[in-house]
């Protein structure tokens, strides 16, 4: 991990910025200078879905960690701040606004200039297509989409369970006892309880009869276990975004007279 302070501001631009939790907060875009003491003061962040929103967030503090730049600010705040047009320079009003925002000043975040630059040991070359100034080459760049995505709510799932009554019909046999009269026969075998009594007598002989009822019991038996579980489906979306080229193409102006 080195401060960004030890790195040429040129190497900064088109590194990914992450926030002080290592959240990704987009790409850098550009390095405004201070107009005084051309020291780097902001970093020009693309956020977006598709990079599309230009946010400042002050390089102090920012340190290199791999390839990224981390500063040391979180995400929703660097995308909160005011925004300013990419014009290549930040107004004393917008400064002040974005100084508000982060909670710093002038006084305490850098010597202020009262505007801020873009980035460059030489401002006229490489982008620039004409002058005096510019070197014998000219760079050709294009608009990339830089496609992210965030989680969002889309919902909630729960599971209740309520209590509901229902008829349940069985059939059980029960088994119930009834008197029936059997006559028999005097024989040799049952000839002695037959005369062992008076000749003629009165009497009678009870038989207790009984049955079965049914006697229904409740009990609370556990049947399964239902539990919630996430699960994710990847579907692909199509992104469809106009994105800037720029071209570069040779205008000969030689008609020939000066060829033998």
């Amino acid at each position: 991990m080195t401060d960004t302070q030890n790195t040429p501001v040129g190497d900064l631009v088109g590194r990914t910025a992450v926030d002080a939790d290592g959240e990704k907060v987009g790409e850098i875009f550009d390095v405004y200078l201070d107009n005084e003491t051309d020291q780097p003061e902001w970093l020009a962040v693309k956020t977006g879905m598709f990079g599309s929103k230009l946010s400042f967030v002050p390089i102090g503090g920012a340190t290199m960690v791999g390839d990224d730049v981390q500063v040391s600010f979180r995400k929703d705040q660097v995308k909160d701040a005011p925004k300013a047009e990419a014009d290549g320079e930040l107004s004393p009003e917008e400064e002040t606004e974005l100084y508000t925002h982060y909670g710093r000043s002038p006084q305490t975040a850098a010597p202020s200039g009262g505007g801020k630059k873009p980035r460059g040991d030489k401002p006229d070359q490489g982008r620039d297509t004409s002058g005096a100034s510019t070197d014998e080459a000219m760079t050709r760049s294009e608009e990339e989409l830089d496609v992210t995505t965030t989680k969002q709510e889309k919902g909630k799932a729960r599971i209740r369970k309520w209590v509901e009554t229902e008829n349940v019909q069985m059939t059980v046999p029960i088994r119930r006892e009834k008197a029936r009269m059997v006559t028999e026969t005097i024989t040799d075998a049952n000839r002695g309880a037959a005369m062992g009594g008076p000749e003629i007598t009165e009497d009678e002989h009870v038989v207790t009869l009984s049955e079965e009822v049914v006697d229904v019991q409740k009990s609370v038996v556990p049947k399964e276990r239902v539990r919630l579980e996430t699960e994710v489906e990847t579907e692909d979306v199509t992104v469809d975004e106009e994105v800037r080229k720029e071209r570069i193409e040779m205008d000969d102006d030689d008609d020939g007279r000066n060829k033998p």
